[in-house]
């Protein structure tokens, strides 16, 4: 079976046709219509404080001119709010809240671990900088033609499904669901008469989601590097923290381990021939370089780097195809 790597900065798009992805996004953005025949999803990943690579390359997207030319938008945890960013028009909201207003101890604070409090507040997050310093359209997300699937996994079964909030109340809900982890950043949420929590544990790429949904084009921003991604697990069984998982819910430290979280993501990435793939078209971008930044870093300068990366990586992509830069 022939296998090809994703395709990441400073390697040309695959000879699959991937780079197709990125130029029916620049046919929509010249005639200013998605009228194409074509359904172009975007896929973000999640991974806490390491989405700031795909804050940084949706901003890039949207200064390019190609932030709205998307039929559907996929987010797990993180990438939910960058996407719903994206939606809105604030790309560059969606790189800079992470170095400007998340990287510090009101949001990550791992002496709080063993409180009654989360180590990662959400309530900062929603509560105060939704609110404040980069304020949510609530209504405007409610109504946006363009939808934004919030992928969670449900506590019960611990798979993936996609909310469908339908009012401004309900997307602070399904937003809070998205990123909830026992232990980290509080408990399931309920929505709906389920409990959820966090997407990325369950399904961190919602790539073959949307396969499933019909897509013909799917740009997916990673926020990691190929290299990284494929590091095995260390040592031979689940560590501690997912053992601690597990006596909280059978099976959950299992499933965030992350070759097991990404597994299924990889495969259809990598492989041209998967039976998933089909006819459609697929381009995954990914940091050129680990800037180590993990889930909980707080370090602000190295966050911005990490967002300037992103940002570097998707306007390289497109100075090599030759897709000009819109706005600066």
């Amino acid at each position: 079976m022939t296998t090809h790597p994703i395709p990441i900065l400073g390697a040309p798009p695959s000879p699959r046709g991937d780079g197709e992805v990125l130029r029916v996004l620049q046919r929509r953005a010249a005639r200013g219509s998605r009228a194409d025949g074509n359904r172009v999803a975007l896929v973000i990943s999640g991974g806490g404080m390491r989405a700031a690579y795909a804050g940084g390359m949706a901003h890039a997207l949207e200064d390019a001119g190609l932030g709205d030319c998307f039929d559907v938008i996929y987010g797990s945890s993180a990438g939910a709010y960058i996407g719903a960013s994206l939606l809105l028009g604030c790309g560059h909201g969606a790189g800079h809240i992470f170095f400007e207003d998340l990287a510090c101890r009101a949001f990550i604070d791992p002496r709080r671990l063993g409180t009654r409090r989360p180590v990662v507040s959400l309530n900062h997050l929603i509560d105060h900088v939704l609110v404040h310093s980069k304020p949510m359209d609530w209504e405007r997300l409610a109504a946006t033609p363009v939808p934004l699937r919030v992928v969670a996994t449900a506590a019960d079964d611990l798979r993936p499904h996609a909310l469908d909030p339908a009012t401004p109340h309900e997307w602070k809900v399904a937003l809070r669901a998205t990123a909830a982890i026992p232990l980290l950043a509080g408990p399931p949420v309920e929505f709906h008469g389920r409990r959820w929590m966090d997407g990325s544990v369950a399904e961190p790429v919602p790539v073959l989601r949307a396969l499933r949904d019909g897509a013909t084009h799917v740009l997916v921003l990673l926020n990691r590097t190929g290299t990284e991604l494929r590091r095995p697990d260390p040592g031979t069984g689940p560590g501690r923290w997912a053992r601690t998982l597990d006596r909280l819910a059978p099976g959950l430290g299992r499933i965030t381990q992350e070759s097991v979280r990404h597994g299924p993501a990889l495969a259809v990435l990598d492989d041209v021939t998967h039976p998933s793939r089909g006819d459609a078209h697929l381009l995954a971008l990914t940091p050129e370089h680990d800037l180590d930044v993990h889930g909980l870093t707080i370090d602000a300068p190295r966050v911005a780097g990490a967002a300037a990366a992103g940002y570097a990586t998707v306007a390289a992509t497109l100075a090599r195809m030759r897709i000009p830069a819109q706005r600066s």
